[in-house]
């Protein structure tokens, strides 16, 4: 590792000027490709790309495979916001035609959801908040993901005509044997499972003209405080937005107790640089000693101009809650009368995060109640939601009665 590792930030940024040109290469947003599903968005094509043909965009010239470089990046920070400023600033800006980058990174305690996802649906961000665990939003698409510091993120970044999905979870499972003997596999649905219990999710943002591919390993994560993370509210929401396929999961020291996150990050990293750039050729010590090696990252304003513009949008409420698609959220309550109580279905319309539409409505009825309260307008969160029930639980049968007649 010694002879592989350079630790000055000058190395890394000679490395950047000069190996790997820093050029704006605005690289254009094709799909966002992930498990269990996957996802597009309009694209956007940048000023300078306005004159070019699709065939010109879409078919640059291959590069030959002696001459691609490969580096194994790794970040400094464990900040969830920080680390996709990172992802974003190097799919964005970095030329990757003649030189493959994989970056390895760690989270403390947050879960992400895809790009296109509810977060309402995917777990209860009420008690995420109250927890200290963070939410945030991705850039690609796919489900919904717990990480912790017993999880090691892989992002594979590529041009466009050299992504290889197949190729880089390979990479995974040839370190996982080489160094501890695992027999990992990968399935149909691009998850790598042992013995059909799932240890690594996938997803993907294809672009023009760069792309990456990221993937989860789950080494010794707090599986508790996973599956209490990823519980929703009891409540029936109706949304569009992509939804998570649950699946049964394992921890790699749940199968070799000598598993441990340093060891799989540099297991990882020496198996993306012993292997041929375009096949799953083994070129050994040979092949390891004429790339770039581990580069040890500091993603901060000073290395990567604009980093922390990104991190800003990343961790903002606009684009964490905000880009949510539209939903409805439906909750029965029940309220007490003199002689017999009143069943009702709370029923509240959220567009781009915010609560538009409050009513409420007998069960089977088409009819609906607006529902006068200071929280409509406002963010949409749990606690919101359970507090107009509240209120509403103290309202009369017979003041509603009245109220919906009135309506009639």
């Amino acid at each position: 590792m010694s002879l592989l590792l350079r630790r000055n930030s000058s190395q890394l940024r000679l490395l950047l000027a000069s190996g790997s040109k820093i050029t704006r290469l605005a690289s254009t947003d094709s799909s966002d490709v992930g498990e269990p599903s996957s996802s597009s968005s309009a694209p956007a094509v940048p000023p300078t790309a306005a004159n070019l043909s699709k065939r010109q965009r879409q078919t640059p010239p291959a590069v030959p495979d002696a001459e691609i470089k490969k580096s194994v990046f790794i970040s400094q920070s464990n900040d969830i916001f920080t680390n996709l400023a990172l992802e974003d600033w190097l799919y964005k800006n970095f030329d990757f035609g003649h030189h493959h980058v994989l970056l390895l990174w760690a989270n403390d305690p947050c879960v992400v959801i895809g790009r296109h996802q509810n977060p309402f649906t995917e777990a209860n961000v009420s008690q995420l908040v109250e927890r200290g665990i963070t939410l945030a939003r991705r850039n690609s698409g796919g489900g919904a993901v717990y990480h912790d510091r017993g999880n090691l993120n892989c992002t594979f970044f590529t041009p466009r005509e050299r992504y290889d999905r197949k190729y880089n979870l390979n990479i995974v499972t040839r370190a996982l044997f080489r160094e501890w003997a695992i027999k990992a596999e990968i399935n149909e649905r691009d998850d790598i499972v042992i013995r059909n219990k799932k240890i690594s999710g996938t997803a993907a943002k294809l672009g023009h003209p760069n792309s990456y591919h990221h993937c989860t390993i789950l080494a010794s994560a707090n599986k508790l405080h996973l599956g209490e993370s990823l519980v929703k509210e009891p409540a029936n929401y109706i949304s569009r937005a992509t939804a998570s396929v649950p699946s049964p999961i394992r921890n790699l020291v749940d199968v070799n107790p000598n598993v441990n996150v340093s060891q799989l990050l540099s297991a990882v990293g020496y198996e993306y640089l012993r292997t041929v750039a375009t096949a799953l050729e083994d070129g050994g010590n040979a092949q390891t000693m004429q790339q770039r090696g581990f580069q040890l990252i500091n993603p901060t304003e000073k290395w990567f101009p604009g980093i922390e513009e990104l991190r800003s949008n990343y961790s903002s409420w606009d684009w964490v809650i905000g880009k949510t698609p539209k939903f409805t959220v439906e909750k029965d309550l029940e309220l007490k009368g003199d002689e017999q109580g009143m069943k009702l279905n709370l029923t509240v319309e959220v567009e781009a995060g915010l609560m538009k539409e409050i009513g409420i409505k007998l069960p089977h009825s088409d009819e609906t109640v607006p529902v006068v309260t200071p929280l409509q307008g406002k963010a949409y969160n749990e606690q919101n939601l359970n507090g107009i029930m509240g209120a509403l639980k103290l309202v009369s049968a017979s003041n509603v009665k009245q109220a919906m007649n009135g309506s009639g």
